[in-house]
Parts: C-alpha cells; sequence; structure tokens
C-alpha cells in the first residue's frame, strides 16, 4: 500500500504524521519530510523503511487536523524549512488532451480563423509530445513545454488562500499531480513521491499572447494536504469543484497519470534533471504534470471567497484553497539606485 504523508504545525513545533485514517500517527523525533528524506539517502535506506522503523509518538484525530478543530494545522506536505529558496517549483504543460485543446481554443478565441486546420505553436508542440513524446526505454523523447513558478514562497498549505495578485488579470485553478523530488549529495534526483496540486495560474493575460505563458505562472500554488509514496502515475482519475457561497458554481471529472497524456513520466523527468542548475544538492523540486480541464474555458471567473477542491483517487483528502483577490493597483514598483 503507498505511504501517506503530512506535515503539521501547532505554531511552534513541527511534526510529520503517517495517515492512518482516520487517524495520524506522528513519527517521534522526525520534524520535516525533508530531513527525513536526507536521512534516507545518507543511510541509503527506502523512505517507507525508515518511516516504519520510527515509533509513533502520538495519533491525531485526522478530521479534528482537517476541520480546524485541531490546534495543529496542516502544512504544505513537502518544503525546506526556513529556507524557501531551496525549493524550485516548476511544472509541464500541454500534457493533456484536454489542455492542449483548451490552449487551442484560448489563443484562436478573437481570431477570426477559429479552424481546426489552424494550429498554434503550442498545438504544434503537443503534437510532437504525441509523436515523440514516449521514447521507448534508454532512448530521449521530445523535450515537453517547461515553466518556472517560483521557490518555496510560493507553495501555499492546504486550507491557505491562493492570492489573484493585484497586478493580475485573472486567477484560475488547474488542478493537476505534482510530482516531489529530492536531489542527493552527488547531485543525482530522487522521486519522494507525488501530491495533489492547484498550479493556479493568469489565464487572462496569457490569452492576449502565448507568449504571456511565463508570467502568467509567476504567482501562488498548493500541493497537498498528502505526500504519496509508492503510487501509481498510470491512470489516476480525480474530481476538481468549485464552491460560491456555499453552493456548488462549477466541477468536473479530471484525469492524470502517464495514459492520460502524451509525454512518459521518464521524459519529463529528464528533461527537466537534464540541467546542472536542477540538480543542486539538497535543493527540493516541485513539479506539475499538467492539467485536464479548466473552469477558465467553461466560462468561470474565480473571486474573493471561492473555494476550489481537487482530489484524485488514491491521493488521500482533498486540497482545498479559498481564493483571496488582492487589491488592486496601477502603482509602479519603483526601483532606487544604490
Amino acid at each position: 500500500m503507498p505511504l501517506h504523508l503530512v506535515q503539521l504545525t501547532d505554531g511552534t513545533a513541527r511534526r510529520v504524521a503517517v495517515v492512518d485514517e482516520p487517524n495520524l500517527r506522528c513519527l517521534d523525533a522526525v520534524s520535516s519530510v525533508y530531513s527525513l528524506a536526507q536521512q534516507c539517502l545518507r543511510v541509503s535506506r527506502s523512505l517507507e523503511e525508515s518511516v516504519h522503523s520510527i515509533t509513533a509518538a502520538e495519533t491525531l484525530a485526522y478530521d479534528d487536523v482537517y476541520s480546524g478543530r485541531s490546534p495543529w494545522r496542516l502544512l504544505p506536505p513537502i518544503d525546506v524549512p526556513d529556507q524557501p529558496s531551496r525549493v524550485l517549483v516548476s511544472g509541464t504543460g500541454l500534457t493533456h488532451v484536454g489542455s492542449a485543446r483548451q490552449r487551442q481554443a484560448m489563443h484562436l478565441a478573437d481570431n477570426a480563423k477559429k479552424s481546426e486546420e489552424v494550429l498554434t505553436d503550442s498545438m504544434r508542440m503537443f503534437q510532437w509530445g504525441i509523436e515523440n513524446g514516449r521514447p521507448t526505454e534508454g532512448m530521449i523523447g521530445v523535450a515537453p513545454e517547461w515553466f518556472y513558478k517560483g521557490d518555496g514562497s510560493v507553495v501555499r498549505a492546504p486550507f491557505e488562500a491562493l492570492e489573484i495578485p493585484g497586478h493580475a488579470e485573472d486567477g484560475g485553478e488547474e488542478a493537476e499531480l505534482a510530482g516531489i523530488y529530492i536531489i542527493a549529495d552527488d547531485g543525482s534526483p530522487h522521486r519522494i513521491g507525488f501530491a495533489q496540486g492547484n498550479e493556479f495560474s493568469d489565464h487572462v493575460f496569457e490569452k492576449r499572447n502565448y507568449l504571456n505563458l511565463a508570467g502568467s505562472k509567476l504567482r501562488a500554488c498548493s500541493v497537498g494536504p498528502e505526500l504519496v509514496v509508492g503510487a501509481s502515475f498510470a491512470d489516476v482519475a480525480g474530481k476538481v469543484l468549485i464552491e460560491r457561497d456555499g453552493e456548488t458554481l462549477w466541477q468536473q471529472t479530471i484525469a492524470s497519470g502517464e495514459q492520460n497524456m502524451c509525454h512518459s513520466l521518464a521524459n519529463i523527468e529528464h528533461h527537466h534533471f537534464k540541467f546542472d542548475g536542477h540538480r543542486q544538492p539538497g535543493s527540493i523540486h516541485i513539479h506539475f504534470f499538467g492539467a485536464d480541464v479548466l473552469s477558465f474555458g467553461a466560462g468561470v471567473t474565480l473571486r474573493q471567497g471561492d473555494l476550489v477542491s481537487v482530489s484524485f483517487d488514491g491521493f488521500g483528502r482533498s486540497l482545498r484553497n479559498p481564493i483571496r483577490e488582492e487589491i488592486k493597483s496601477s502603482r509602479p514598483i519603483r526601483v532606487d539606485s544604490l
């Protein structure tokens, strides 16, 4: 069975716990998944073996933590405590059929030639993935689209608000799965596991021109609440739901995993970690694997107080985040000379 881990804090102390529904079994003398993973690398031991060898110090009711009734609250399931700059958050787009179709429609929305025969650069990249994104063992396939989101400071915990920045034109959910990685002292990447994620983006800004995609991604995201070790990434069904004023505004089933993607996991991982800068010892990587459907494609505009819920079968309890709109600002950022 896959191992599900969560990170917790009461505001002063931290804990790592194993999900054992309906409880959380807190691990003795372990305060972060990061330190646990580092220890595993040092002694060449799997994460599962290490966790099963650690005595549970205390048991917490998961319902109380998840609902906010406990003094303990959920953290993102991975971080580098007090060093967010050691976390690199990135993603791969145009991996799912649904995302490619929505991107194609987005970039042709104001074009009189709204024809399937008109291919945007985005659709060409997707087609390259279809043709050579799943190479045979030992071979290298075509590179997927890649984007940077920020460092660990952009990662929000479950139930923490996802902010629509004051400079942004929009905020839209992107329900995805994310790979969680750590780099060993020798520079080799190791996958810790997977987590549910809400990648979040500015689709209105991107729609103006596809070259805006890079800037549209530079904002908050969320992962969790559980980091799943040993889960299958073959075919994963899920659901994304948006609530407004206590009512369901929009919902859709989603599908992820290699069977629903034009790039294999191995090909995505190769093209991410082929860069020397992505193999810095001691760093953590959170890499989003792309979305299947977006509420933006259905004409939904998220606003203050909306609640977005992302859930994938086998990946634990739903990732839930409210939306918060920052005050709009037209004042430029001033840079002073030293």
